[in-house]
């Protein structure tokens, strides 16, 4: 993770992008949350999510949160 204060959870959020051919920008647009807001995420910098957040992405991206976030191997 390479932060100074590690969370332990991991986002796997560029992988799930990746798996179903969609970018950063498109789901900003889907789910009405910035690119920069998302992208924090992405880059495992948030320190919290909205669970409205939270299930949008998973909606958009048909996942569960489980696939979404995970324990980090610290």
């Amino acid at each position: 993770m390479g932060d100074e204060d590690p969370t332990g959870i991991e986002c796997r959020l560029d992988e799930l992008l990746s798996e179903r051919g969609m970018t950063l920008t498109r789901l900003s647009e889907i789910v009405d949350v910035s690119v920069v807001n998302l992208s924090v995420l992405k880059n495992d910098r948030a320190r919290a999510i909205r669970f409205s957040t939270l299930l949008a992405i998973c909606e958009a991206l048909d996942c569960e949160v489980g696939d979404l976030l995970v324990r980090a191997q610290l």
